[in-house]
């Protein structure tokens, strides 16, 4: 089939001649074949001409995104650090407060929780990379710190308000105004002229100088005790009690519920008494001890 010819017939014109040309069918194909083969490069080409152009600018943009990643990632370092140093100043105070407030130290091996942080699932090749797990590494380790340090905390914010518990239900103020008038301890019997133990202090003043009690508590005893006369006992918790004596009057009921400062008699001079005064005692866990060690407001 190839070795055969085509016949074109032309006509120039309505007058012309007609004349006759043979070509080659292999000729024709062979023409056919490069156009397509032509045509094919050309759109390869230019298809490929425009892929470079894109590529180009999409990875001009990945190198920019890439900068400015990295940026981030070195100022997020930076904050880390920063983060890092308060934690630093946080736990100084955390160890001064248990230091102060006679709290169990920490072990510094047990603060520093391990430094491995997340396992690695690449590893970091480009700066950008090796700069993310560098930030990913310190920030799980502050992660871990932050749980950490709440924690112990809460701890000492526990112990704090216990020991503000136990400091407002320990006796720590006068119970009246007035002049000391007798001590604790060995004391000469005024009425019996012998010496006999005194449990407690004597402040003189005024019938009907008020009288408070010196923590918080629960009054569980008010009425006539003996040679006391009338008198208000008030439990404080933690084994302590107070007792005030020779009262003209009550101001609270067995049961009521009272505040450091608050009013809670008045002074007389009822029971074994030579004259208007406060007969108050301080006892812990059925021992009485000195109320002037338990007095802190002496002026």
């Amino acid at each position: 089939m190839l070795r055969k010819k085509l016949t074109l017939i032309l006509v120039p014109d309505a007058s012309g001649v007609f004349k006759q040309v043979r070509i080659p069918v292999a000729l024709v194909y062979l023409v056919a074949v490069i156009s397509v083969v032509s045509l094919t490069a050309g759109l390869y080409f230019t298809s490929q001409y425009f892929t470079d152009k894109v590529a180009q600018k999409e990875i001009d943009r990945l190198r920019v995104e890439n900068k400015e990643l990295a940026d981030n990632f070195e100022q997020m370092r930076w904050n880390l650090a920063e983060v890092e140093d308060r934690y630093a100043g946080l736990i100084e105070k955390e160890i001064v407060m248990r230091t102060a407030f006679d709290l169990p130290e920490i072990d510094p091996q047990e603060r520093q929780l391990g430094v491995g942080g997340p396992a690695a699932k690449t590893i970091p090749t480009s700066p950008t990379q090796q700069k993310a797990r560098m930030a990913e590494v310190e920030l799980d380790y502050l992660l871990r710190l932050s749980r950490f340090e709440v924690e112990k905390f809460d701890e000492v914010h526990t112990a704090l308000n216990d020991l503000k518990d136990r400091l407002t239900h320990t006796p720590s103020i006068w119970p009246a105004k007035g002049w000391f008038s007798r001590g604790y301890g060995m004391k000469y019997d005024p009425f019996t002229g012998y010496k006999r133990m005194h449990r407690g202090i004597d402040i003189a003043n005024h019938r009907g100088t008020p009288i408070v009690t010196t923590a918080d508590g629960k009054v569980v005893k008010v009425g006539k005790n003996g040679g006391m006369g009338k008198t208000v006992v008030i439990d404080h918790g933690y084994g302590f009690r107070t007792l005030y004596g020779h009262l003209s009057k009550s101001e609270v009921k067995v049961g009521q519920r009272v505040k450091r400062g608050e009013v809670i008699a008045l002074m007389g001079s009822t029971g074994y008494s030579t004259g208007p005064h406060l007969h108050y005692e301080v006892i812990r866990n059925g021992k009485n001890l000195n109320p002037r060690k338990y007095i802190l407001n002496e002026k």
